[in-house]
């Protein structure tokens, strides 16, 4: 079986990573599949799911016993042994359920957290080690953005309340703190080449630091909870996928779903009144303090608009900001 990246994936690394050091992953990407495949017990490849994600390559496998599964290969930058870390303590608890996990292939399991690093924070191939997560296969076509807004609202809020749970002893997550801590550098550093941009800028970061200074929750969570990362499965419903796992407050979390379809929003007359009361919905819903929720929110969308701008993705940038705007 050929493992030709996604198109979306190729440009999506290019972005976050620079065309170059994209390019020396991807080359080698056919070299980890095949490794990961065989270090399996009997996996067969049938296909890779596209359009795929924006940070690893998804293939459909079957198991030895003929059993369907999905194989995810990732940059080592993207941590997947952070994922499976989360995925693991979850063990199927609203979230996709790992199998075997020597069968993978992965020589990264279990690594410790890099003093500065986090999804995202170096070079895709700057660690020797597969980034293979087996899991159940879930339907990746079918998502909770498929469903009307309201009700992928509901399904989302009840998934995402299962995830915040005590993270496990030992841990090697980020704290909530330390990740908003680095993107804040960047943050700054968009608004010192935009001077446009330092308004928004400017009320995020005193927003983030008068939440960081009252926080008092420290649960494990998603990191990246939103619409499209909950599937259609089989042993249940909606189960969540594609983590960035850390640990903090449930409002951290929960800021990110706030900003689902923003593209709808932008084109509608009642955007900015429909933001705030979504903020106030899923504030009241999972019983979430909504002032902290509402910071959140906000920091959450300018960092997202700044690092759009930041990587060429102007419109998603221009989207994420505007939204960020109305709160």
């Amino acid at each position: 079986m050929g493992c030709e990246p996604p198109r979306r994936l190729e440009r999506a690394l290019g972005e976050m990573y620079g065309d170059a050091a994209a390019a020396d992953w991807l080359a080698g990407l056919t070299g980890l599949t095949e490794r990961a495949l065989t270090a399996g017990d009997g996996l067969t490849a049938e296909r890779v799911a596209a359009p795929g994600g924006r940070s690893s390559l998804v293939v459909l496998v079957r198991r030895a016993d003929g059993t369907p599964a999905a194989l995810k290969i990732a940059p080592p930058a993207a941590r997947p042994d952070l994922e499976r870390a989360a995925l693991e303590h979850w063990n199927g608890w609203g979230a996709v359920r790992t199998l075997d996990a020597s069968e993978a292939g992965a020589s990264g399991a279990g690594a410790s957290r890099p003093d500065a690093s986090g999804p995202g924070a170096s070079e895709p191939g700057a660690e020797d080690a597969a980034g293979g997560l087996l899991l159940e296969r879930l339907h990746h076509e079918v998502s909770l953005r498929s469903l009307p807004e309201a009700k992928a609202l509901l399904e989302a809020a009840g998934t995402v309340r299962r995830l915040w749970v005590e993270p496990p002893a030992g841990h090697g997550f980020e704290t909530v703190a330390e990740r908003t801590a680095r993107q804040s550098t960047g943050m700054r550093a968009a608004a010192e080449a935009d001077p446009e941009l330092a308004p928004l800028v400017e009320a995020a970061l005193a927003a983030r630091a008068e939440l960081v200074e009252g926080a008092s929750e420290l649960l494990l969570l998603h990191g990246n909870f939103r619409q499209s990362k909950v599937l259609s499965g089989e042993r249940a419903p909606w189960l969540t996928v594609g983590p960035e796992p850390l640990v903090g407050e449930r409002a951290y979390d929960l800021a990110r779903l706030v900003r689902d379809r923003a593209e709808d929003l932008i084109a509608a007359s009642g955007g900015p009144v429909t933001a705030r009361r979504r903020v106030k919905k899923l504030a009241e819903s999972l019983e979430v303090d909504q002032a902290r929720l509402h910071g959140w929110t906000l920091f959450r969308a300018v960092e997202s608009g700044t690092r759009a701008l930041v990587e060429g993705r102007r419109q998603m940038g221009e989207v994420n900001l505007e939204f960020a705007g109305w709160l």
